[in-house]
């Protein structure tokens, strides 16, 4: 199916636009084992949750901890994340080709803090192509619409305008309360689970945005 040209476009980060789960995986990794749980999640697994919120990650592997616990187990993973620099993640390929090329206003969408997403796109040279970058910096997390709406607003974009580009269930979820259209990717780390999830669209490449 031909996909139609949108006027705003929003992107999910991880797993649309960056191939991130190899810096993502091995923090986690080396996260639970500073924690004395080494074997708590496989590879696999770690892969499967990106895109979740961290709480919800380490709650199923420590939930035991209570808040404060829980606060410094994302602080510990954060410093582990950071000192990676992205060192073993990569742009899609089609990405940069895409951004370039889509004649329309961008935003992310992303459950990354803003600050952090801006760096990591300014990084592998994407920034420049986002006329909004929206972390979910204290938003609630997809499946809930909320980092949506607010880049929507910042672009100001309506629904009937908009697409939503992402790799996961939640992505598919947050877009339909926002009213959207979804588009997912097959390459991404959620595709297997979204054999149900219904997107508006799918695409291989996300050159197939181009028409």
């Amino acid at each position: 199916m031909r996909i139609p040209a949108f006027r705003y476009y929003l992107f999910d980060v991880d797993g649309t636009l960056l191939d991130s789960a190899p810096d993502i995986t091995a923090a986690v990794a080396e996260l639970l084992a500073r924690h004395g749980r080494p074997e708590a999640l496989p590879e696999q697994e770690i892969r499967r949750r990106i895109g979740l919120h961290l709480r919800a990650t380490f709650r199923d592997v420590f939930p035991d901890y209570g808040e404060a616990e829980m606060q410094r187990l994302i602080e510990d993973y954060r410093e582990i994340y950071r000192a990676r620099n992205h060192g073993a993640t990569r742009v899609f390929p089609g990405v940069r080709e895409t951004l370039a090329s889509l004649a329309a206003k961008k935003a992310t969408a992303t459950t990354k803090a803003t600050e952090t997403t801006a760096k990591v796109l300014e990084q592998f040279g994407l920034r420049d192509y986002f006329d909004h970058v929206q972390g979910s910096d204290g938003l609630p997390y997809k499946p809930e619409p909320d980092v949506l709406l607010r880049a929507m607003e910042a672009l100001g974009a309506r629904p009937e305008e908009t697409l939503m580009v992402g790799d996961s269930p939640v992505d598919v979820e947050a877009a339909r309360r926002a009213g959207v259209r979804i588009c997912a990717v097959r390459y991404g780390y959620g595709a297997a689970q979204l054999a149900g999830g219904d997107p508006d669209y799918w695409v291989e490449d996300l050159r197939e945005l181009l028409g």
